[in-house]
């Protein structure tokens, strides 16, 4: 069951997720219409961690461009008027190149894997917290706790509570 609670003003909707978060409450979900520095505060979220997947990307990316490149200079080797087989300043246009690719890729699967995409579960929503709504979402809450949660909500100036059950 969650515990959703829907809110007109800014203010309102941040004073209940953090009385929410310093009540003992970690499930909390904010939706909000536009992006809210203080709610990201609130929940105690910090830098996300895809900037990680996109360095070991790129590393792997350099290194499997630039292994790629004396690999296929070894194997065919054509030495011209007594130049070096393994030259650095041919080898590092396909290193940038790799090192670009697999950034991107590793980017997108780190995105994908932090989000928790794709959604196998539905979770709690409300259309008009795209348009003009503040809505805070408490997942897990049951009995007491339940209770509790939607008499914090309620006194933080909720236009609207609502008991949601799970897939809905």
């Amino acid at each position: 069951m969650a515990i959703m609670g829907t809110f007109a003003f800014e203010e309102d909707f941040l004073a209940a997720a953090k009385n929410l978060t310093s009540s003992g409450f970690d499930n909390i979900s904010l939706l909000s219409p536009l992006p809210l520095e203080e709610a990201q505060e609130v929940l105690g979220l910090g830098k996300s961690p895809v900037r990680h997947y996109s360095l070991a990307g790129a590393i792997f990316g350099a290194i499997s461009g630039f292994a790629m490149a004396v690999a296929t200079s070894l194997v065919f080797i054509l030495p011209t008027g007594g130049r070096a087989i393994i030259t650095i300043p041919p080898f590092l246009i396909i290193t940038y190149e790799m090192t670009i690719l697999f950034g991107v890729l590793f980017t997108l699967v780190g995105f994908h894997f932090i989000s928790g995409l794709p959604a196998w579960s539905d979770r709690p929503y409300l259309s008009s917290a795209s348009v003009d709504k503040f809505v805070v979402v408490v997942e897990g809450a049951d009995g007491e706790q339940a209770a509790r949660a939607e008499t914090i909500i309620r006194d933080a100036g909720a236009d609207e509570v609502r008991h949601v059950e799970d897939g809905q």
